[in-house]
């Protein structure tokens, strides 16, 4: 299994209390610690607003710090789980994430997705297109993404797009421009476009449910002529570890006493619960056999998020030394 983590930029209330003339410094050392250690990749979401709630608190933008991270980093690759196509016009993300390969040497990574948080697009003046209108342009993004970063340039004159000859020299490093992370688990329109594009995907849900997807995946493939294996399975997990599983319940009473104040008791109680239900919840033992069972249904990319990472690192050392180990 191949291992990435969240570098916190505040999107989930993860650098509340630091100051803001200090915030850049904690994501840097963070990205450095990891580029050192037995991370594959580092991530951060791309969002403009806190979630569950929007707030005055920060949270950066992913671009910006993906060519930051660039810069910063010398060996682990960069992405975002997962960009909102909405969010920028597609060639002028294709020529973005293009500087950013080549700023990285050939590490970028594109995490993209149809976009979900409502509020955030109303607030930026986006609207907020249908769920059919929202794929749309995800699938006619991807389309342009793949021509620029094959051939130089792109030309499509979609329903929501239209590019003419659209220039992105100079194009990625990587053969075959930057892999596609296609996010979202929906049957019909994403897992299909997935099939067609990806590299990767990214969905979770039960074990049931994950071993679905797969399965609709699959025959998205199978149907289109595409090669199971060129596509590897991703998940992210939020991720709270300590040697004992009472030590990891303290550790997570103190993650929701930090999120109540912004989010509400309502919202922290929801979200204390997904935390205990995570694969990425307890014991190094535990998790390690949570992910293998995960694994025997064809995961092979896990990306873990630590609320307590721009706080205390003695969780995601523990993770580095038991887990990964276990099952790299």
């Amino acid at each position: 299994m191949r291992f990435g983590n969240f570098i916190p930029q505040g999107w989930r209330f993860d650098l509340v209390g630091i100051e803001p003339s200090d915030q850049w410094r904690v994501m840097r050392e963070l990205a450095q610690r990891a580029d050192e250690g037995p991370w594959e990749s580092i991530w951060v979401y791309d969002h403009f607003h806190t979630t569950p709630v929007p707030s005055q608190e920060a949270t950066h933008e992913a671009w910006t710090l993906m060519a930051a991270f660039a810069a910063a980093t010398d060996r682990v690759r960069l992405g975002q789980m997962c960009t909102c196509m909405g969010y920028r016009n597609p060639a002028y993300l294709a020529k973005v994430a293009a500087t950013v390969d080549i700023i990285s040497g050939g590490r970028a990574e594109m995490g993209i997705g149809g976009g979900w948080y409502e509020h955030e697009w109303n607030a930026y003046g986006y609207g907020f297109p249908a769920i059919g209108d929202r794929l749309g342009m995800l699938r006619e993004g991807v389309e342009i993404f793949r021509q620029a970063w094959t051939t130089g340039s792109a030309t499509l004159d979609g329903k929501y797009y239209q590019v003419d000859g659209a220039i992105v020299q100079p194009q990625p490093l990587q053969e075959g421009g930057i892999p596609m992370w296609i996010a979202g688990g929906g049957e019909k329109v994403t897992l299909k476009v997935a099939a067609k594009y990806a590299a990767y995907t990214n969905f979770a849900g039960t074990l049931e449910e994950f071993a679905h997807k797969r399965d609709v995946l699959h025959g998205h493939c199978d149907a289109l002529g595409r090669d199971r294996s060129e596509i590897t399975l991703s998940a992210n997990f939020n991720t709270i570890v300590a040697e004992t599983e009472s030590e990891a319940r303290e550790r997570l009473a103190a993650v929701i006493a930090r999120l109540t104040p912004h989010v509400g008791e309502e919202r922290a109680a929801g979200i204390e619960k997904d935390y205990l239900a995570s694969d990425g919840f307890g014991t190094p033992e535990q998790i390690v056999e949570k992910l293998r069972a995960r694994a025997d249904l064809g995961l092979g990319y896990a990306i873990h998020y630590f609320p307590e990472h721009a706080y205390d690192r003695s969780g995601i050392d523990l993770f580095e030394r038991e887990v990964i180990p276990a099952l790299s």
